[in-house]
């Protein structure tokens, strides 16, 4: 790590074992990844380049099932799975290491955030991803549950944007922030948009199905979610720029020609 922190001015922190399940299943890689590892970042920092500025990508995960919604900053956390407990324990070095060696550190939860080149082979990293696979091959989505579940989504683009912003205000040093969205959606209705930009396309002809949730997923699933930017906003004046409905058809856009590179 000395070699790559050293002379740096940014680092964008998004190193992680990003899957739920996996952590259930294999808890001790994931505690080195999530947790050791962001030891051995802010050590290379603290030791190797102080001034450096950290911007760590976090989740929304951590507030487990929310007691209420919109969920913002102040909501308790309450992990549901390894995974959330372990990348708690990596926000909360960032912060320490802000508070008792100056290191410019930002934590930002993300929630669902979703685009061109993500994983969509699997599951592992957000349900959108392997939805956008089974419309592409030809096979109905399949939605676990009564599909009623509300969610919101980020567009990565305007991820990326909200990461540079953030990167290059000192307004942020040692806080922590909701990067959410201005539109929310069941899962059905996100079923429905994805159907309907596939055939606007004309690169397919989709449907859903709804089926019961495996007992494992049952058990760390979060039930509605929504999550409230406005500490974000308010503080570095960003906001979502493109709508679900772009990130969605820009993701099968882009999937429909290179689909096989990714499964």
């Amino acid at each position: 790590m000395k070699y790559l922190v050293k002379d740096k001015d940014y680092l964008f922190n998004l190193a992680g074992q990003t899957s739920h399940l996996d952590s259930m299943v294999h808890p001790y890689p994931d505690l080195d990844i999530n947790a050791r590892a962001q030891l051995s970042i802010l050590e290379a920092c603290r030791h190797h380049n102080p001034a450096l500025r950290v911007v760590f990508a976090s989740t929304r995960q951590l507030y487990g099932k929310p007691r209420y919604l919109p969920v913002d900053e102040k909501h308790p956390v309450a992990p549901i799975d390894v995974n959330g407990v372990n990348k708690l324990a990596g926000e909360w070095y960032h912060l320490v290491y802000q508070q008792v060696y100056g290191l410019r550190t930002t934590v930002l939860r993300l929630t669902n955030t979703f685009g061109p080149r993500m994983r969509i082979k699997d599951a592992r990293q957000t349900f959108l991803g392997i939805w956008i696979r089974q419309l592409l091959e030809g096979h109905p989505i399949h939605i676990y549950g009564s599909g009623e579940q509300v969610r919101d989504y980020s567009v990565v683009d305007d991820v990326v944007e909200c990461f540079l912003r953030v990167a290059i205000t000192d307004k942020t040093d040692g806080c922590i922030y909701n990067v959410g969205a201005d539109e929310r959606f069941t899962l059905k209705e996100t079923a429905e948009l994805l159907i309907e930009e596939l055939e606007k396309l004309q690169i397919g002809r989709g449907s859903y199905r709804l089926v019961e949730f495996p007992a494992e997923r049952k058990a760390i699933d979060i039930d509605d979610y929504y999550s409230d930017y406005t500490l974000l906003r308010t503080t570095i004046n960003w906001s979502p720029r493109l709508t679900v409905r772009d990130g969605v058809r820009n993701s099968l856009s882009y999937f429909s020609h290179y689909l096989a590179h990714y499964v």
